[in-house]
């Protein structure tokens, strides 16, 4: 059971935090034995619990300021600001109500003697299990504010990497969902009325693609909210599909195979292993304990389910080589390079230089991907609306002639 309580020190200073215990007895215990006198205790409701996911679905941290604050940190403590010190002017200056709460947790939590890698350890939807495990090794080294840098760099290298991917995506999508929205205009609210015109003329050898586009017309200015309602189920029936553990993995599966965009995605995921697993290991972590983490970061079931599988490998005595060298997923020259920093006994510096070409590679992929789609997006939209034009307009023109 979890307690709230509110408790003064010998000093009496005033402290506040929760704390696990069997019973209000066994907490009350638990304060005196940290040399707390508790004033207040009452065990932990769903008010706190609520109050958390009302600020996390209007504030929730996002990797930007997960960076932003673990870089202030590293910078405070190698000023030599104590750990609690600095925590309350990070926490002072945030806008960011979930991750102030949070913060708030976190100092009182080390106030009452708990370790900093443990604190954090208490918000696992903020703090990943790799970010934890790289602070805990620095704890144990004497060297927080080099755990707490390699935290600040990966967030930074992972989300620089992931922003540059989602721009070069969402630009040509923005374009393609502008287009339909202006073509379902178009054509459910504009071309009935010239339509009007053709129909008025008495004109009977219409051409077949006008026929076509005037029968398309026809049906979206009469059911056009059949239309919304349709796109709008299949939208978000896909939409909660690829959240559930199923629609995940498939998802996962058709990313990797899409043409053009599923090989920035594998360069991704490639990246992201390699600099991770790098980091885990200049920290100190074990091999099978940080092929384990990594997985979990990952966020591709496809390449989590190939490291759990390097992981077992190892556990047996073999290598991680031979398990990747067998996967279509990982590229010859990525197994060749790990088979060789296993053999050499540099396997964090090996991967260092893997990281650091794929970014390079996901990189330029992103940016040739803009370059050439917006040219393919262009012909799309010059296409729909030659069509539109040829269609609907000509007949129009040779009417007027026929008038003349």
């Amino acid at each position: 059971m979890k307690f709230f309580f509110k408790a003064k020190n010998k000093e009496g200073m005033l402290r506040e935090g929760t704390i696990d215990a069997v019973n209000k007895d066994a907490a009350v215990e638990v304060l005196q034995k940290n040399e707390l006198f508790p004033i207040f205790l009452s065990e932990e409701g769903q008010q706190n619990q609520l109050l958390r996911n009302f600020l996390k679905s209007f504030d929730s941290v996002s990797n930007k300021e997960l960076m932003l604050f673990f870089r202030q940190l590293a910078i405070l403590i190698e000023a030599k600001v104590p750990i609690i010190n600095a925590l309350k002017a990070i926490e002072g200056q945030s806008e960011n109500g979930f991750l102030k709460q949070i913060l708030e947790g976190v100092i009182n939590d080390i106030q009452d003697g708990l370790p900093f890698s443990d604190a954090l350890q208490k918000n696992p939807d903020v703090f990943s299990d790799l970010m934890i495990n790289v602070i805990k090794s620095g704890e144990a080294s004497g060297n927080l504010r080099k755990s707490v840098e390699y935290v600040a760099d990966n967030i930074e290298k992972n989300y620089a990497l992931t922003s540059k991917v989602k721009s070069a995506l969402l630009y040509p999508m923005i374009i393609m969902i502008v287009f339909f929205i202006i073509g379902f205009i178009v054509m459910t609210f504009v071309v009935p009325k010239l339509v009007i015109v053709i129909k008025d003329s008495g004109v009977e050898n219409i051409p077949w693609y006008t026929s076509a586009v005037i029968s398309a017309s026809d049906f979206m200015s009469s059911f056009w909210w059949t239309i919304l309602i349709i796109l709008a189920g299949i939208i978000g029936g896909f939409w909660y599909y690829i959240r559930t553990e199923s629609g995940k993995k498939e998802w996962d599966y058709v990313k990797l195979h899409l043409p053009v965009v599923g090989s920035i995605f594998r360069n991704l995921y490639i990246s992201r292993f390699a600099d991770n697993f790098a980091i885990l290991l200049a920290g100190g972590i074990p091999i099978i304990r940080a092929i384990t983490l990594v997985s979990s970061v990952i966020n591709n079931s496809v390449y989590q389910a190939l490291f759990l599988k390097v992981a077992d490998e190892v556990k047996i005595g073999g290598t991680m080589s031979s398990v990747m060298e067998k996967s279509e997923y990982i590229p010859p020259i990525v197994s060749q390079m790990i088979k060789i920093g296993e053999e050499s006994g540099q396997i964090d510096l090996v991967l260092g230089h893997v990281a650091k070409y794929y970014e390079q590679e996901t990189d330029m992929a992103a940016k040739n991907l803009a370059t050439l789609i917006e040219p393919v997006v262009m012909v799309i939209i010059g296409v729909a609306v030659g069509v539109l034009v040829f269609s609907i307009l000509m007949p129009i023109y040779n009417i007027a002639g026929q008038i003349n």
